[in-house]
């Protein structure tokens, strides 16, 4: 029984609008979530999206080949279940933001911080009006409250689609501020990942690349960028 693996029954998946959302029907039946909840999606997009997903699969059925419905799985079993514990585990990436702990050296690294870093910092301070201060090193220094508040009131806003999908751009680049960034399409999705990892990649460019981090690399910069399709999805009518 270990080895059974659930193959495609049906012959065509549809969008379904109803009163509360859209749903995606398998010849009919409507697709259920893990915990066997019905899949009612906020938008027309991510229904039709999720469709897609199912009409894709061929024999047995991949759920590596299925990350909007594994998403979308997650915001109603999980994040709508626990949506205040999923915004404070979010919100706390404020006080400790990638963006805000700087090396002191070298004068190179230390510039191109700034440059990348920065604007991002400032944009934060005046669209979001939560300015982060900057620390050298990695010893922890808390930020002023009143901009983690207003951080935190922007995180717990979110509906649980979006929260879903945030989560995994803030978890993924380590910042807060990145993940509202992406949200708010300030900057590409890839370059705003390039600038998640830009000291890993001053370290590549200092000894080399290794094979296993930039793979690893690799595929986080997938789920980035799914992360960053997904939240376009809840809003997409």
């Amino acid at each position: 029984m270990s080895d059974w693996k659930a193959k495609r029954f049906w012959k065509e998946a549809a969008t379904v609008a109803g009163d509360d959302g859209f749903s995606v029907e398998l010849d009919g039946r409507p697709v259920r979530t893990p915990a066997k909840r019905h899949l009612v999606l906020p938008t027309r997009a991510m229904a039709e999206a999720i469709a897609a997903e199912w009409d894709a699969q061929e024999g047995v059925i991949n759920p590596h080949t299925m990350p909007v419905t594994k998403t979308a799985n997650a915001a109603i079993d999980k994040v709508a279940t626990q949506h205040t514990e999923v915004a404070e585990l979010l919100s706390a990436y404020g006080d400790s933001d990638l963006l805000c702990y700087r090396a002191p050296s070298p004068e190179r690294l230390v510039a191109r911080q700034a440059e990348k870093w920065d604007p991002l910092l400032e944009w934060s301070a005046q669209t979001l009006g939560a300015r982060l201060a900057q620390r050298t090193g990695v010893m922890h220094v808390p930020q002023d409250p009143r901009s983690l508040d207003i951080l935190r009131a922007r995180t717990f806003a979110f509906t649980a689609f979006e929260l879903a999908a945030f989560h995994d751009l803030v978890s993924l680049s380590g910042s807060l501020v990145i993940g509202f960034a992406a949200t708010q399409n300030v900057q590409p999705t890839l370059e705003l990942w390039q600038i998640s990892r830009l000291d890993d990649i001053w370290e590549e460019e200092q000894w080399g690349e290794d094979e296993e981090a930039s793979r690893l690399a690799k595929i986080k910069e997938t789920a980035f960028c799914h992360a960053k399709r997904m939240f376009d999805l809840a809003h997409i009518r």
